[in-house]
């Protein structure tokens, strides 16, 4: 019998490149369930079977029980969340209430991407945005379920992360590969004052690696999944190199955030990849995102 696991987003930036990883596993049946408000078509990977739809819908559209759930599918920017308030409402509180009671009927394991806004600012960053609150408020309803009804869960938080697939245009667009995409048309880099906000950039393939193990063996919450390395903003520009242009300040935006890796650590994970590196892999391939 094969596994059936269910990845919500999978059509999304971290969502296909797990979908990548799951599917290399010929024991795993890999379904995506995603709404497509900032995945693609482009991202789907072959192999994957495709479902298009809301989390809040999910009982209606999945017509099985699956025995593992990635539930990555939710709204996720800080700064944007402020004026997409309702959409981040919709995506994140009704579809968290669906899926869980979709896993409490179901039996299926689930694996709750969280948020790592929720450590920042000595735990100041949990409340600092609508995004940030509803993703902090939802693991604490992950846990209670998981009390109330037993089910299996684990709650993973993710780092500010770069790599294959990353958004590089639009007001949803990652840094890294806006950067790269700044450079590549010869633009200004712009950093949000003051610049010194830290982050613990993670590529892609470290987050993978984390997720399918905590999926395989990890159990209750703060699985984080982060580089322990930490470089500011400014820090991030100055290593592509080109002009840059200081912005004002903007809500929501966090200075810091405790990396709580330890526990993913115990199940035998590393960070391996280096951010710097990969820009200059990037710079080497004039910018061109791989």
């Amino acid at each position: 019998m094969k596994r059936r696991i269910l990845v919500t987003g999978g059509a999304g930036f971290i969502g296909s490149n797990l979908c990548e990883r799951l599917v290399e596993n010929e024991k795993n049946e890999v379904y995506s369930l995603d709404n497509y408000f900032t995945g693609s078509e482009k991202n789907h990977i072959e192999g994957v079977k495709y479902i298009k739809g809301s989390t809040a819908e999910v009982s209606e559209l999945i017509d099985f029980a699956p025995d593992v759930i990635y539930h990555l599918g939710e709204y996720s920017r800080v700064e944007q969340s402020f004026d997409d308030i309702e959409t981040v409402w919709r995506f994140n509180k009704d579809g968290i209430f669906s899926i869980l009671e979709f896993v409490r009927k179901t039996g299926a394991k689930l694996i709750y991407a969280g948020s790592s806004t929720k450590f920042g600012d000595g735990g100041l960053g949990r409340s600092q945005s609508p995004y940030a609150w509803t993703k902090a408020s939802n693991t604490e309803l992950v846990e209670n379920y998981g009390k109330w009804f037993n089910i299996p869960y684990a709650i993973v938080y993710f780092y500010n992360v770069y790599g294959k697939r990353e958004i590089a245009t639009g007001k949803y667009a990652t840094l890294i590969a806006l950067f790269a995409e700044k450079m590549r048309k010869g633009e200004s880099l712009t950093v949000v004052s003051p610049g010194a906000q830290k982050r613990n950039f993670t590529h892609i393939d470290d987050i993978v690696d984390g997720l399918v193990l905590v999926g395989e063996h990890g159990y209750g919450d703060e699985f984080g999944i982060g580089s322990p390395e930490s470089y500011s903003v400014l820090e991030i520009a100055q290593m592509f190199g080109g002009p840059i242009e200081m912005l004002p300040q903007r809500q929501g935006n966090r200075m810091s955030a405790d990396v709580v890796t330890d526990k993913t650590e115990a199940l035998g994970w590393s960070a391996k990849r280096s951010v710097r590196e990969y820009i200059a892999t990037l710079q080497s391939v004039n910018w061109v995102l791989k």
